[in-house]
């Protein structure tokens, strides 16, 4: 190998291993798909083998492509300890970030983890609790940038990108979804899911009571895998032991849930820009198929 690697390339190529296209790597990275796809034949070029290998209409990355994925994240890693050491006076690399804890357990370790491999310098500074805590931190410029769950976003410019459907949702293992009043776990007086839920008992006469109210996903978690209630969630915060309740049970349709993202003011420089495509490639559905990076 006799030419010097470019790591804006290799920072390309690890954002393709990481999200598993040539599309969600150009989201992450604010490029094109063709100035992806230029950059790989570069980087082929220089590196003197293939990377990549075509299955079907897919690319997929060869023997020799997997090897490069870890050379890629040493020498990023290296590459940006090395500027940090040299602009200690440039602002504080860290942004404030917060989700909702319905989706914290299955999709902060895959995100957090792909960005910081693909942006090792820049800590991330995770709060979890719920929308509209969110949404008035992000106003208030305490959090950078957040996503909730929200059809609405107000006067913060939030871009929809995820849609997914809302289903009831019991325990697999009891059946408190078939007694004359069903009990009912949801959040708190200004969860959206909770209005919608309410109102569409309502619309078809289904009795019901409020037995266990909470802010926190991990709570109703609890009371329905326990058999206790049955709550609402969107598809993607579905647990195991739980399983979907529909018509046949009892229960009508829900409306689809959006999923928005947010930031605040402040939140203007690149590396919340490349906060921001990163977690659009990695969990955006609005567009494409959703596909949480590994």
């Amino acid at each position: 190998m006799r030419h010097a690697l470019d790591i804006d390339q290799l920072r390309t190529f690890l954002a393709i291993a990481e999200l598993g296209s040539f599309t969600k790597a150009g989201e992450a990275v604010h490029k094109t798909q063709s100035a992806v796809s230029m950059q790989m034949r570069r980087l082929e070029e220089r590196v003197g083998i293939p990377l990549f290998a075509k299955d079907g209409r897919q690319s997929r990355l060869t023997e020799d492509g997997q090897r490069l994925v870890e050379f890629a994240r040493r020498m990023i890693i290296l590459n940006d300890e090395t500027i940090s050491a040299f602009n200690e006076r440039d602002e504080i690399r860290h942004i404030e970030f917060g989700m909702p804890d319905d989706y914290a357990d299955r999709l902060l370790p895959q995100v957090l983890a792909a960005f910081n491999r693909l942006n090792p310098s820049i800590e991330v500074q995770v709060e979890c609790t719920s929308s509209a805590t969110l949404r008035e931190r992000v106003r208030a410029g305490q959090i950078d940038v957040a996503v909730i769950t929200s059809s609405e976003a107000g006067d913060l410019h939030g871009e929809v990108i995820r849609r997914e459907p809302l289903y009831w949702v019991g325990s697999s293992r009891h059946a408190a979804h078939t007694t004359d009043i069903v009990r009912l776990a949801l959040g708190s007086q200004s969860c959206s899911w909770r209005r919608m839920a309410l109102e569409a008992l309502d619309r078809v006469g289904r009795a019901y009571k409020v037995g266990y109210t909470s802010a926190s996903a991990s709570a109703l978690v609890g009371a329905v895998q326990a058999g206790l209630a049955v709550t609402v969630f969107p598809e993607s915060a579905i647990r195991e032991g739980m399983r979907i309740l529909e018509e046949k049970d009892g229960f009508p349709p829900l409306p689809f849930c959006d999923i928005t993202i947010l930031r605040s003011e402040q939140a203007r420089q690149p590396m919340h820009d490349a906060f921001c495509g990163h977690i659009i490639a990695a969990i955006g559905n609005v567009g494409g198929q959703w596909q949480a990076a590994e």
